[in-house]
């Protein structure tokens, strides 16, 4: 991984305009207050002064904003949001809830886009994603050897990072983005040396994702792995298949590493009717009322920051309404339910069947531009098949992600970060011609590779 960066830094790329994307998601990486709630962090504030950051740049150089198409796509949400909005409980909700759904799906994503220049700078975020995954990783995998995780059954050694027990999804996620990332680096057409540390890196990032003991990053990730060797070609994906298993096998069998609580924690993904555990049954009491208050209310929902108002009237007796967070560096808490940790139901329950359609029709057009960008990048002769794979490969983890959770907590803006990447190689990105750098006397051809 260092040395795929300082090849990026020695072909200029560290001279961009990226550069404060790269200090929002650095800035991920600081620990958190352990009596601190799962709000928004600094991470957040900075993603803020991004968007103002291109906003200034865009006067100061006169550009066009967006395209036409591109304003179209990541513009649709605000349709629903601002209904959405006018029918909540209170004017402050309202405000809150839109200034939040603006900042991730539209705002943020937008300034990323509008900040990449090039494929270096694309190929710049992944390889600070990939980064981030690794010291969260690294941070999760000494919490597990030392018993100084968050509380799992019991006993403290589920892997939180620094994010602590108050976001136990958020190290799950980055690990899991992290990976899906250097995957995609992997599984590219760039310079022999910098594919294989990305493949190393994928790799490394198994054991700390297993130790998250994350069911939903467990099944985002494995999707959307699968996904990408089936784009990156059948010959490749049954190589890379061969070497996961094996790594699998060594992580968990070789090495025993929980293996019993990890078996038991696959398990109870289907384990529904069959003596759920507690949090299964929260997550489908929740979906079951989230889904009550979009029939009851179908056009435009309950309205923005609802769900937790009109939760209790529509669960029933066997929602425990608290999750019991510990360990990490925290004490005992009672942590309430207020979502269904479900994306699609939350924006169903709050925003209706108008919002729906606009925040999820948004996704699929960014999907299905990407493939198609990703089908062309596939030609003989293309270039950017890399990004194309870590674009559409975001995309797909985060869609299946969430069905498991939604937005909250300070790892949040990393949704947004990965949104600008993916609307960047939809709607721009793909059609960049690739830049040709002059190398200096003395380079060898592979740090020739075009950006």
């Amino acid at each position: 991984m260092s040395l795929a960066l300082t090849s990026l830094a020695r072909r200029g790329a560290l001279r961009t305009p990226v550069l404060p994307v790269v200090a929002v998601l650095t800035l991920l990486a600081l620990p958190l207050s352990p009596s601190g709630d799962a709000g928004p962090g600094p991470a957040d504030a900075a993603s803020g002064l991004v968007v103002l950051y291109c906003a200034i740049r865009l006067v100061r150089d006169r550009r066009r904003a967006l395209s036409r198409t591109a304003a179209v796509v990541l513009g649709l949400p605000v349709v629903g949001l601002a209904l959405a909005a006018t029918g909540a409980y209170s004017p402050g909700a309202g405000i809150a809830g839109m200034g939040r759904y603006l900042q991730i799906f539209v705002l943020v994503p937008a300034a990323v886009m509008l900040l990449i220049r090039d494929r270096g700078d694309f190929r710049l975020l992944t390889w600070t994603f990939v980064g981030i995954a690794f010291l969260q990783g690294a941070v999760g995998v000494h919490q597990y050897v030392t018993r100084t995780g968050a509380s799992y059954q019991g006993e403290p050694i589920r892997a939180v990072g620094t994010f602590g027990a108050q976001d136990v999804m958020g190290m799950a996620t980055v690990v899991g983005i992290g990976l899906v990332c250097a995957l995609g680096l992997a599984l590219g057409r760039t310079s022999v040396r910098q594919r294989v540390v990305a493949a190393v890196c994928a790799l490394a990032l198994l054991l700390p994702l297993a130790l998250s003991f994350s069911r939903g990053a467990w099944i985002a990730t494995a999707v959307t792995c699968a996904a990408q060797l089936v784009l990156a070609g059948l010959r490749r994906a049954l190589k890379v298949a061969a070497v996961a298993v094996a790594a699998g096998m060594v992580l968990v069998g070789g090495l025993g590493v929980g293996t019993a609580m990890l078996q038991e924690r696959i398990g109870s993904i289907g384990q529904v009717a069959d003596a759920p555990d507690q949090s299964v049954v929260d997550r489908y009491t929740m979906w079951a009322a989230a889904t009550d208050m979009w029939r009851e209310h179908p056009l435009t929902g309950v309205g923005l920051k609802g769900f937790p108002e009109y939760r209790d009237g529509y669960a029933s007796p066997a929602l425990s309404s608290f999750s019991d967070t510990e360990g990490a560096g925290a004490g005992y808490r009672r942590q309430p339910l207020l979502s269904p940790h479900n994306m699609y139901l939350l924006v169903l329950s709050e925003q209706g069947l108008i919002g729906s359609l606009a925040l999820v029709g948004s996704w699929l057009a960014l999907l299905v531009c990407g493939l198609r960008a990703l089908v062309r990048a596939r030609g003989p002769g293309a270039r950017g098949l890399d990004c194309a794979l870590v674009a559409c490969g975001l995309l797909v983890w985060k869609l299946t992600d969430f069905v498991y959770a939604d937005i909250g907590g300070p790892s949040t803006v990393l949704t947004a970060v990965c949104f600008g990447l993916v609307a960047w190689w939809a709607l721009a990105g793909s059609g960049e011609p690739e830049a040709v750098t002059p190398v200096p006397v003395g380079d060898s051809a592979e740090k020739a590779v075009a950006r």
